[in-house]
């Protein structure tokens, strides 16, 4: 738990913010990009319905993704191919599936540091590496199948959330 209140993050905004990191991720790693997409689009269809629990109480809740994922896929054209898509990334064998939960961690990265950086300490707990081997690695990072998402997390974790923006700065106005 986060101890923190946050509308703009939500299952919408999270599962737009992975498929844009798996676009990125699948096409540097030279995976199918298309098929990514839409398991991102679809990689946590299942919380729209039951909810997005929290690591305490997911210990005392029985989620029925499958039928979920079924029962709101059986009505649309081209469900096989949805279902079909949503099964493999839950598998997890794949190349472009391990490429969609890399995203889906490293959008996990992005926000803790975000909520750390403005103060949140059980973030920043979240955040903590410990040893893996002869590295340092958080508890996404160890979750991580691709050497570019682990590379990219610490990044991200070396970075500041604003850094983007610091050049932008200009005292005039455009004519």
């Amino acid at each position: 738990m986060l101890l923190t209140y946050d509308l703009t993050d939500n299952i919408a905004s999270h599962s737009f913010r992975v498929t844009l990191l798996s676009y990125f991720l699948a096409r540097e790693l030279k995976a199918d990009t298309d098929k990514i997409i839409k398991m991102c689009l679809l990689h946590d269809l299942e919380e729209s319905r039951s909810m997005d629990h929290h690591w305490v109480s997911k210990r005392y809740v029985k989620i029925f993704e499958n039928e979920i994922r079924e029962e709101q896929l059986k009505d649309l054209p081209y469900n096989e191919e949805l279902i079909k898509l949503s099964d493999e990334y839950q598998e997890r064998k794949t190349l472009e599936a391990k490429i969609a939960k890399d995203a889906d961690l490293l959008d996990q990265i992005f926000l803790l540091k975000e909520y750390a950086w403005q103060g949140n300490k059980e973030a920043q707990s979240w955040l903590k590496e410990s040893h893996q081997g002869k590295n340092m690695v958080s508890q996404q990072e160890k979750l991580m199948n691709t050497k570019l998402a682990k590379q990219i997390a610490k990044e991200a974790k070396r970075e500041r959330p604003s850094s983007w923006w610091q050049n932008l700065w200009t005292p005039k106005r455009r004519e």
